[in-house]
C-alpha cells in the first residue's frame, strides 16, 4: 500500500518503502543505536537477498492517506538510558518524514530487540 498527499495541482504518492528508507536513515544518526533488527525470520532471509540495510528493521502502516504509523525494531547500546534513546529517535523519524514528505505520521512505535555490550 502507499501515501498520498494531496496537492494543488494533483496527488503525490509515496511508496512503503521510500518511507521506511527515509526513517531507516534518519534512526539510524540518533545516539545510542546500535543498528535495526528483523521483525521476523521471513525479514532476515528477506533481508539478505536485497541488501538494503535503510530499509531492514522498519515497517510501515499506511490507509492510503496522509496518515502513516512507523515501526522500528532496533538494538541499543547497554548503558545508555533507553527513555532517551527512544524519545530522541521517535522525534528525529517523525519530524523527518513529515518534512521530507508532508504526510502525518501518526506515531513512531519503537521496539527494542537487543542490547550490544
Amino acid at each position: 500500500m502507499s501515501a498520498s498527499l494531496k496537492v494543488d495541482l494533483g496527488t503525490v504518492t509515496y511508496t512503503e518503502d521510500y518511507i521506511a528508507s527515509i526513517a531507516g536513515y534518519s534512526a539510524l544518526e540518533c545516539y545510542g543505536l546500535v543498528g535495526m533488527s528483523q521483525k521476523n525470520i521471513t525479514e532476515m532471509i528477506a533481508n539478505m537477498f536485497t541488501g538494503d540495510n535503510l530499509k531492514k528493521g522498519v515497517h510501515v502502516k499506511t490507509d492510503g492517506s496522509e496518515n502513516i504509523v512507523i515501526e522500528l525494531y532496533i538494538t541499543v547500546k547497554y548503558g545508555v538510558s533507553l527513555a532517551a534513546v527512544a524519545e530522541n529517535i521517535i522525534d528525529k523519524v517523525k519530524y523527518t518524514v513529515e518534512k521530507e514528505t508532508g504526510l502525518n505520521v501518526q506515531s513512531v512505535d519503537i521496539i527494542v530487540q537487543g542490547i550490544q555490550i
